[in-house]
């Protein structure tokens, strides 16, 4: 079977025969070994293509092209018979291949027949005795080699597909456990096995899941923490700056009543100073409330409210300035929305503060639309949409902007969308946003219908 080896690789490429037997590197094939005494191969004419054996070898043209072919009818041969026990082929084999019986040990020459393309070839392998003890005595070896090779490839694959079953599962443990060193609570592995590997996935993800909810408890304590230092903040603030702050004001209008100048150029400057002042004063005291409703726990009066009639009344603050700015304003309706169940008050406040970012976010003079869509919502939510054309947030700034005190305005307190957020919160509904840069922004809130109210008054 080494000697039919050999044969097919010879078939299968394009060196001879003692170059392929040079390389292989076969002690069965080597020239010492003295059992293996020719390779030939036949095509279905008898012409031999290829022979271990120089005597037999074609010969070739310049070119290296074969010119003349020998005929295995011209080799010696000893008794031929089939490699391999096949079906009977005695009306398929060519004339020149005629089978005959050899003594088991004695010398003899084997054909195997192998399909090409270019048709039906014969790998004839030539063989000598075989019946001293060494040749015995190494077909047993090579054949105990063989089975022994077998059996720990065997015993590797079988090795291998357990070591790969147990390492497996660690592995995604192992990754697992670095994805929450970064942070992501949200990893979860596969508790699919039903032994000590799956126990162990389900109690890891079971404290994955403990250790996200420890934290975001954390995070909503933080908050408490940070609401009730603001909360001491802007008591301190009320008291030590409100008074003085009114005092200044009233005494701003005394003087504009009492004091201002004849000379009308020194009225129009004092006057102008004046209102400088007041703005100032108002400026001030319009931080200190932020700051109150922000760390104060907010009391709703609910009730069922038209939310297109809050946002009418909250389109007609900004409607003078929008109409200075070249601003088109919109309130436009899906459907028939259902009532909403808010705090008027605070209601109008969101809609307010929201279509006050939203002509500050239109650069003045080159207009632009800021608008308000009312749709129904499904699970009885009603869905306002508050929509500008202004210059829109960067995406690094999305997630922060509903952080107390952050701010993209130089002037800003940053408490003006948190204390949004925390009125829709109250309301029991949700924010979001979604914004392009260069393409305006909107402001999706969503909030309970009548259908869902749970009562007159609620404290958060």
């Amino acid at each position: 079977m080494a000697g039919v080896a050999l044969g097919v690789n010879s078939i299968s490429s394009n060196k001879y025969l003692d170059e392929i037997r040079s390389s292989v590197h076969e002690p069965l094939l080597e020239e010492p070994n003295g059992r293996l005494r020719n390779v030939l191969v036949v095509d279905s004419n008898g012409n031999v293509l290829d022979s271990l054996s120089k005597d037999y070898v074609p010969k070739k043209n310049a070119d290296q092209s074969p010119s003349s072919y020998k005929k295995i009818s011209d080799v010696p041969l000893p008794p031929l018979r089939s490699a391999v026990e096949l079906p009977d082929e005695s009306q398929q084999l060519p004339a020149w291949l005629a089978a005959s019986r050899a003594q088991s040990g004695e010398p003899g020459a084997f054909y195997f027949p192998v399909g090409t393309q270019q048709g039906r070839l014969y790998v004839v392998v030539v063989l000598g005795s075989a019946k001293t003890m060494n040749d015995i005595l190494e077909r047993q070896a090579s054949r105990s080699a063989l089975y022994t090779l077998l059996l720990l490839l065997a015993t590797t694959l079988v090795t291998g597909l357990f070591v790969w079953r147990f390492t497996r599962p660690i592995k995604d443990l192992s990754v697992a456990a670095r994805r929450v060193a970064t942070g992501d609570f949200d990893v979860r592995v596969p508790t699919d096995r039903r032994d000590e590997m799956g126990a162990l996935s389900a109690a890891f993800n079971d404290m994955i899941a403990r250790v996200g909810r420890l934290r975001e408890l954390e995070a909503q304590l933080y908050q408490v923490e940070k609401a009730a230092v603001v909360g001491r903040l802007a008591a301190a603030i009320a008291h030590e700056i409100r008074n003085p702050l009114n005092y200044i004001n009233l005494t701003l209008d005394h003087l504009r009543s009492s004091f201002a100048p004849e000379d009308p150029r020194k009225r129009e400057t004092f006057e102008r100073l004046a209102d400088q002042l007041k703005s100032e004063v108002q400026r001030i005291n319009r931080h200190i409330t932020d700051f109150l409703k922000y760390s104060r726990p907010s009391t709703l009066d609910l009730e069922p409210l038209d939310v297109r009639v809050q946002a009418e009344d909250a389109l007609r603050v900004i409607t003078g300035q929008a109409m200075e700015s070249g601003i088109e304003t919109t309130l436009e309706e899906e459907g028939k929305v259902a009532l909403v169940i808010a705090d008027k008050d605070a209601l109008r406040s969101v809609f307010t503060n929201l279509l006050i970012n939203s002509l500050e976010a239109i650069d003045g003079g080159r207009g632009g639309t800021v608008g308000i869509k009312l749709s129904a919502e499904a699970t009885n939510r009603v869905r306002v949409e508050i929509t500008d054309t202004g210059k829109g947030i960067a995406a690094e700034d999305i997630a922060k902007i509903f952080e107390p005190y952050y701010s993209t305005k130089e002037t800003g307190t940053g408490l003006g969308l948190a204390i949004v957020k925390k009125a829709i919160d109250d309301h029991g509904g949700s924010i979001s946003v979604s914004s392009k840069q260069g393409s305006g922004t909107t402001f999706t809130i969503i909030l309970p219908t009548e259908q869902e109210g749970g009562g007159e008054k609620a404290e958060g």
